[in-house]
């Protein structure tokens, strides 16, 4: 068995019951791409969550369900605000770009959130043919840097969004940890705020693979059927898909696994955020920490417990918490790193 470290909670396993699950559908023949009862139950289901006029698409990952739901929403001749480390800016290979054709406008942020003063730069253009015309503004909750938007702060960006003509896109990786924070229900900070679509994310909370895309304006899903096929990602044996997410709605597992992941990233700031040497640079609102610490120690402490360097210039470390992280897990490697800090 693998050691459990904090470098991503996508290196977690699969929940127990999201295994039971995929295992319970695994009898018999049903119809394939999407056709079957299981995938109208789980998109039944997350109805009754994000409410009824919402068109939902299960495909396999999540930079699918972003670039596809971005390009759904655009034209190439269209740029899309987001945060500089935003995924679709740092981590997609990018796709973004190139799938939709659409020129990302990354913004500088502090804390991996937009506002309306940091993006007020880059509203200009509009009706002139020389410029990318500003269509889509990208927000990711809870963001990369583990900093969780408030239900005004999105409402604000929405309202800001939608008075320029243009539409608002969520990344919701991390929704689960983000809802678990806020205690709300995800419609309140998605559809209810204003968004328009939202990639919807469990894989890094317990599920073994599968992102919902998640529109909350039926018009802008019209076509979404054929641009998913083109992209890849229909899923022929869907209900592989379609089981995880039941299960995970209807069990309450997204929250059971979030609750835990950020209780066990909150312990572990509690047990470090007073050594000597070290400083945490973000607020801790879900499953993720940043911390500065002593640059030489870095490698003595990965050999332990694996994490990933975020800034090598500020010597800045991301630890990543998941729903199978134990509080053994957490006192261990803050009781080395107390070691190795103080030795």
């Amino acid at each position: 068995m693998n050691k459990r470290g904090f470098a991503s909670d996508n290196n977690s396993g699969v929940h127990p019951e999201i295994i039971k699950a995929m295992s319970s559908v695994n009898d018999g023949h049903t119809l394939a791409y999407g056709n079957d009862i299981y995938t109208e139950k789980a998109i039944s289901r997350l109805k009754k969550e994000f409410g009824e006029e919402s068109e939902i698409f299960f495909v396999f990952i999540g930079t699918a369900a972003n670039v596809l739901g971005l390009d759904a929403i655009t034209q190439p001749y269209n740029s899309i605000i987001c945060p500089e480390t935003a995924h679709i800016n740092q981590d997609e290979c990018g796709a973004p770009d190139r799938y939709t054709g659409c020129k990302l406008l990354p913004v500088e942020t502090p804390d991996g959130k937009l506002s309306i003063g940091l993006m007020q730069k880059y509203m200009h253009g509009f009706g002139d043919q020389h410029h990318s015309q500003p269509k889509v503004i990208s927000i990711t909750q809870a963001t990369e840097m583990g900093t969780v938007y408030s239900v005004e702060e999105i409402k604000e960006i929405c309202d800001f969004a939608h008075k320029h003509n243009m539409l608002v896109h969520m990344d919701g990786a991390r929704i689960a940890n983000a809802a678990v924070s806020l205690g709300l229900s995800f419609k309140e900070f998605t559809r209810d705020a204003g968004v328009d679509v939202l990639s919807f994310g469990g894989t890094k909370n317990g599920l073994m693979y599968g992102e919902a895309v998640i529109f909350f304006n039926k018009e802008l899903a019209h076509d979404f059927k054929f641009r998913r096929k083109q992209g890849m990602q229909l899923s022929s044996k869907m209900r592989y898909i379609s089981a995880q997410f039941d299960c995970y709605m209807e069990k309450a597992i997204w929250k059971t696994n979030a609750e835990h992941s950020n209780k066990m990233a909150s312990l572990l700031e509690s047990l470090v955020k007073d050594i000597p040497g070290i400083k945490i640079t973000q607020k801790v609102q879900a499953n993720g920490i940043f911390a500065i610490l002593p640059k030489e120690l870095i490698p003595v402490l990965q050999k332990e417990f694996f994490f990933y360097v975020w800034d090598e210039d500020k010597s800045e470390v991301r630890w990543m918490t998941s729903f199978d992280t134990t509080e053994e897990d957490v006192r261990g490697f803050a009781k080395l790193l107390k070691e190795k800090v103080t030795a």
